[in-house]
């Protein structure tokens, strides 16, 4: 196998390390529902939340063995084939920069997965933002740093699919 298509798994593995770091010292350090810090004129806020669910608190309710199938198991199925995918893709089908993005992706998942294993079901977040009443929201969802890798690779990934050129060799 070729050793550069392993390279984007360190940064997989670089998110999962700080996200874990992170959500360590908020456990540790800040009380569950209680707000540590405030900074930029209340636009951030560190905090202590849990999520039961994915994202936006959707499947809160579900019975304990769907969340285990479609939180925990669903999930790492789709991150196994992802990686596989990475390892696999040729040069052709994936830039560099694409890897990385899909890599960022893994990383993400894989944190909030560890969470929802080692963590009773519940992922732990931290970040909050001031919404400013968008979207109807003063404050957008609490996250967390495996939140956002997920977010900005996606991101990225799709405006590297839209605007790169694939050239055929």
């Amino acid at each position: 196998m070729r050793k550069k298509a392993f390279l984007p798994f360190l940064l997989t593995i670089s998110i999962v390390v700080l996200d874990q770091i992170t959500k360590a010292l908020v456990v540790r350090y800040i009380p569950l529902n209680t707000v540590f810090a405030s900074f930029f004129s209340d636009f951030l806020r560190i905090v202590h939340v849990r999520n039961t669910a994915v994202a936006f608190s959707i499947g809160s309710s579900l019975p304990y063995m769907f969340k285990v199938v479609f939180f925990i198991v669903l999930p790492f199925l789709v991150l196994v084939a992802l990686s596989y995918y990475l390892v696999k893709a040729r040069d052709e089908d994936l830039s560099v920069f694409e890897r990385f993005a899909l890599a960022g992706i893994v990383g993400g998942g894989l944190g909030n997965i560890l969470d929802r294993i080692f963590r009773h079901m519940s992922v732990v977040d931290f970040i909050s933002t001031n919404n400013y009443g968008l979207f109807g929201m003063e404050r957008f969802p609490t996250y967390n740093l495996a939140d956002a890798a997920v977010v900005i690779s996606v991101i990225l990934f799709l405006l590297s699919a839209i605007f790169t050129k694939k050239e055929k060799r």
